[in-house]
């Protein structure tokens, strides 16, 4: 896998923008091959997918042997960074290994950890992978959010645990006997000596090897376990690789909340620091309010050269970043490009932090992006090139092809490649509606393109398919690219909004609103809300004082809303508002 590096403009290229100093970034593309058959357009890289390693543990042995001393994890303790090397991370998961074997686990009794991102989390994940064993990350918020455990009762009855890791049984009983009784349930890693045993089953994992089942975050229904292999996690990473360059160049150095139980955290950020030999500070911190000044504090004592977080997360730290030249001038000292994914980011915050970075550092910092899905990997499609629009999601990375379907007025994307699922587990009626006739996952994501005639210059994300509706006019309302409008207008007043009007002649808003939010500037800023015909003219506006829920499924556990969740919950509020 370590395999000679490119010369620029051979597959890697460095970076220019405008004509100013950018670092130096090395990426591939944005160059792709366009067909159009039976209506529909397919995007493909013209370059090869490079070949990449039976397993994910392939790479602990090496880095293990290569950078035995290097830290892999590093999470707080107090005022110090408590630390795993790659060397003990190895010997520690083969002795983990050994005991999830001898306990006979297995994909019909897989290992499920109930708690957040930690260093024993992180151990079982490595030991489980070792000896073959699938290992389900379910999220926390089900069993310390939630009050009636109905989530968690249905994962536990998908997936049929034979052992559950909790961090601490105390916190986590409730959610224990409610939903998992008769399983064995532990909160200290299980350790033995690692024998021959460990070798075996370590040399039968293959491609097809279960590696894990990952939950889909219910922003469009209910929670699937999505399977994810050895072949999909590899070959995924190797896209990254043959696109995001600069991570063979310079090991990745992460301070990352993003949690382990959904696929951006889990898969794409905790295999990058893998793959490539990197380190990841776990970050305690959240996007939220009270949580965010754990991320402030560890940015000012780390300094890290790959930085992702969800839109909310960039929104939450930017007010920190502008007030202290210490915490900005540390976050930007050798940052080599930002990411966001899981939602669109506000055009203000993107050109804020463009801005933010010029002043700090006198040069350009990339701002990427890019799109997939649980059942992508999650990496599908990225944007390696600076972009005036933040909705502009890139292009599909080698290895991975993209069906665009014409769809009202815009495309349904579809995608095709070794880093997608084989299905949902225990759902084959699920997996079957899942891929069309060609083979390909439909991602469920609109688009159109920036310029129809240029495809290289990437996909503009228009939303989910699932959320559009008609009004009474037969007009199709594109709920994505609406909700963005509005929460980009009332910015940063406003937290989420449910588009309601389906079958009705004129539309809607729920809102959610943001703390700080001021009833006197919301009005006035409502009177300059423009529109252009029906389908975008929002006639109607209540504001919520109550939360989304998560038991009712309003809400997923990593913040988002599920919009016809919320209209069905809250169908009396609807009706009421419509009869005013």
């Amino acid at each position: 896998m370590e395999r000679p590096r490119p010369a620029d403009g051979v597959h890697g290229r460095v970076v220019k923008v405008s004509g100013r100093k950018t670092r130096h970034v090395r990426l591939a593309g944005p160059a792709t091959i366009a067909e159009r058959r039976g209506g529909a357009v397919y995007l493909r890289s013209p370059l090869a997918l490079s070949a990449w390693p039976r397993t994910m543990t392939e790479r602990l042995d090496f880095w293990a042997e290569r950078a035995p001393q290097r830290v892999f994890l590093a999470q707080r303790s107090g005022e110090r960074w408590r630390t795993l090397t790659y060397k003990e991370a190895q010997a520690r998961a083969r002795r983990v290994g050994a005991a999830l074997l001898a306990k006979g686990l297995s994909a019909e009794r897989p290992l499920a950890v109930l708690s957040g991102n930690d260093i024993e989390h992180a151990l079982l994940e490595l030991a489980a992978m070792y000896v073959g064993v699938p290992y389900a990350p379910v999220s926390p918020a089900y069993s310390l959010v939630s009050t009636d455990f109905a989530q968690l009762r249905r994962v536990m009855e998908l997936i049929t645990p034979g052992l559950i890791f909790v961090s601490d049984r105390k916190q986590f009983g409730k959610a224990l006997a409610a939903a998992a009784a008769g399983v064995e349930a532990i909160d200290r890693l299980p350790e033995r000596d690692a024998g021959a045993e460990v070798d075996r089953a370590h040399a039968a994992v293959g491609p097809d090897t279960i590696a894990k089942f990952l939950f889909t975050s219910g922003s469009t229904g209910t929670p699937k376990a999505v399977i994810n292999t050895q072949r999909m996690w590899c070959a995924n990473q190797q896209m990254v690789r043959d696109t995001l360059y600069f991570v063979q160049d310079e090991p990745p150095v992460m301070v990352d909340w993003a949690p382990w139980h959904h696929t951006a955290g889990g898969n794409k950020d905790f295999g990058m620091v893998l793959v490539n030999g990197g380190t990841l500070y776990i970050d305690e911190g959240k996007p939220l309010p009270g949580a965010i000044e754990a991320t402030v504090r560890n940015l000012r004592e780390v300094a890290p050269n790959w930085y992702f977080t969800v839109p909310k997360g960039y929104e939450m730290l930017l007010p920190y970043l502008k007030s202290d030249p210490a915490l900005r001038k540390n976050f930007f000292s050798r940052l080599k490009a930002l990411w966001f994914a899981g939602a669109g980011v506000s055009q203000h915050v993107f050109d804020e932090y463009k801005a933010l970075a010029r002043e700090t550092c006198g040069e350009e910092i990339l701002f990427l992006t890019g799109l997939g899905s649980t059942e992508t990997a999650p990496y599908t499609m990225t944007r390696t090139w600076d972009a005036a629009d933040a909705t502009n999601m890139g292009l599909p990375p080698p290895g991975a092809e993209i069906k665009l379907v014409p769809y009202q007025d815009i495309y349904e994307m579809r995608v095709k490649g070794p880093h997608i699922t084989p299905g949902y587990w225990r759902q084959p009626e699920l997996t079957a509606a899942a891929f069309d006739e060609e083979g390909y996952y439909r991602l469920g994501d609109a688009f159109v393109f920036e310029n129809e005639q240029e495809p290289n210059a990437g996909l503009l994300f228009r939303g989910r398919v699932a959320e559009n509706f008609k009004l009474a006019t037969g007009t199709w309302v594109h709920v994505g690219a609406l909700r963005a409008r509005f929460i980009e207008h009332f910015a940063p007043m406003v937290r989420d909004v449910v588009i309601a009007g389906e079958g009705r002649d004129e539309l809607a808003a729920l809102v959610f609103p943001a703390p700080g939010f001021s009833k006197e500037v919301f009005d006035e800023r409502l009177k300059s809300l423009s529109s252009t015909g029906s389908s975008n003219r929002i006639a109607r506006v209540r504001v919520l004082d109550e939360p989304p829920s998560l038991d009712k499924g309003e809400m997923t556990d990593k913040g988002s809303i599920n919009q016809r969740a919320v209209l069905r919950a809250r169908a009396a509020l609807v009706e009421s508002l419509y009869r005013e």
